[in-house]
């Protein structure tokens, strides 16, 4: 709490305060950010085995592996939800999980999974679509922005 909110507390309420943040459980941020680091990390080079399986086994180029590969990890992420597991991965891993791909994938099929008594239309498509619409609208807008951009300095660079 910043001292000026704190100044406008009676005694009575910043004593509780006090007596609330001593009760505070400690968080361990290193021990958070190492489990979060070495999960990303392992959903990371499982994704780097699965283009390099692409692009041994199916002769892909590195630059069209990468289509495949994100569809069997959306794919894993999806089924590993469904079964129950990705969510105890997430628990224990915290963002590791939530930052790849995956957790985008997993949070959609939650939703789906959660909603489903509601029916396909309003309940799995709508819940769905609340939770991955901003996501695809930023998604586009940045996109746009970052075309016009690019489109602004290619023609100041052709003057």
């Amino acid at each position: 709490m910043s001292n000026k909110k704190r100044k406008n507390l009676s005694p009575v309420q910043q004593q509780y305060q006090d007596f609330a943040k001593a009760r505070e459980p400690k968080i361990p941020i290193y021990k958070n950010c190492l489990k979060a680091f070495l999960v990303g990390g392992i959903i990371c080079t499982i994704g780097q085995c699965l283009n390099w399986f692409f692009v041994t086994f199916f002769n892909f180029n590195e630059k069209t592996a990468g289509n495949p590969t994100v569809a069997v990890l959306i794919f894993i992420s999806i089924l590993l939800t469904g079964l129950g597991v990705y969510d105890h991965i997430s628990q224990w891993a915290g963002a590791g999980t939530a930052v790849p791909v995956t957790g985008f994938a997993n949070t959609i099929a939650s939703a789906a999974i959660e909603h489903k008594s509601e029916g396909f239309v309003l309940g799995v498509g709508g819940n769905m679509f609340k939770i991955a619409g901003p996501v695809i609208v930023y998604g586009v807008f940045s996109a746009f922005v970052v075309a016009i951009v690019n489109v602004i300095i290619k023609w100041l660079g052709g003057m």
